[in-house]
């Protein structure tokens, strides 16, 4: 009897499941709800409940949960969830008695790499990238088919790694200058409204006038990855990233200008799963 797994995205505005073959990695059924996660941890572990109980069968041996925040090596301890009040601190032994089925936390973004890492475009190649440009950035890197964790469970913070130190497109208080507050879906968004031009704005979508700023900025982020990690391949998604599609030989040239000389360039592909940080969690839980 092939065993089967269940793959958890939690995102800010839904939480999307899978039950999946561990053989071939087929998703069997799919469930998802709203997050409403100004209701807190505990009301999220009850939506999680619900759709566990539509999904699991008698051959379903665990749950994987791929969430967008820090998760602390080798506890597996949830440390910083951002805008989910109750989540810090939650242990995955906590949310096995709550779900009833074996949990494993892991941060969203490492569970996309992974997918597209193993079935997806970074298929067969060893160091694999993954950023994802959604209601924030998200970054992953698997190396040799397993994710980089770092020290202490944090790398990959890609959307913190800083772009243009202290600057901000659009009025904050404290500016970072940080990938996430330039290129976020969010940010776009932002930007748009700065320029007095918000209606530009479409959600995963790049706006017209910002394009070039946009690529030239992905680019300087690709740089700084490629010259520390040497990726083979860069993947982008989520909803802005997905959007970079037509426009990654534009990226790849900008890349080119400011690459050292001779030093090989990593492919830039978009994501090849739509379920990729779903199927990632649940090859975690597997």
């Amino acid at each position: 009897m092939v065993r089967t797994v269940i793959g958890i995205d939690l995102g800010g505005t839904k939480i999307a499941a899978g039950r999946y073959d561990t053989k071939t990695w087929q998703c069997e059924a799919e469930a998802s709800a709203s997050t409403h996660a100004k209701k807190g941890f505990p009301y999220v572990l009850e939506t999680m409940s619900g759709l566990i109980k539509r999904l699991k069968t008698p051959t379903t041996t665990s749950i994987g949960i791929g969430v967008p925040g820090l998760v602390t090596r080798p506890k597996g301890t949830i440390l910083k969830l951002p805008n989910v009040p109750g989540a810090e601190g939650m242990t995955p032994a906590h949310a096995t008695v709550a779900l009833g089925l074996p949990v494993t936390f892991e941060n969203d973004a490492n569970c996309f790499t992974l997918a597209e890492s193993v079935v997806g475009a970074g298929k067969g190649q060893s160091v694999v990238v993954g950023i994802t440009l959604g209601t924030g950035v998200g970054g992953g890197i698997v190396i040799d088919g397993k994710i980089f964790t770092g020290a202490h469970g944090y790398a990959a913070e890609i959307g913190h790694m800083l772009l243009r130190p202290g600057e901000t497109p659009y009025p904050m208080e404290h500016p970072r200058g940080d990938a996430e507050e330039f290129l976020s879906g969010t940010a776009m968004g932002k930007r748009c409204e700065a320029a007095k031009k918000p209606e530009e704005y479409l959600e995963g979508a790049v706006c017209s006038f910002l394009q070039p700023q946009v690529f030239e900025e992905v680019a300087w982020l690709c740089t700084s990855l490629t010259h520390l990690l040497d990726p083979s391949i860069i993947i982008f998604g989520g909803s802005a990233g997905r959007a970079l599609g037509p426009h990654l030989t534009t990226i790849e040239k900008e890349l080119q200008k400011w690459m050292l000389p001779g030093v090989p360039l990593p492919a830039l592909a978009i994501a090849a799963r739509e379920d990729a940080g779903i199927l990632g969690a649940a090859m975690i839980a597997h």
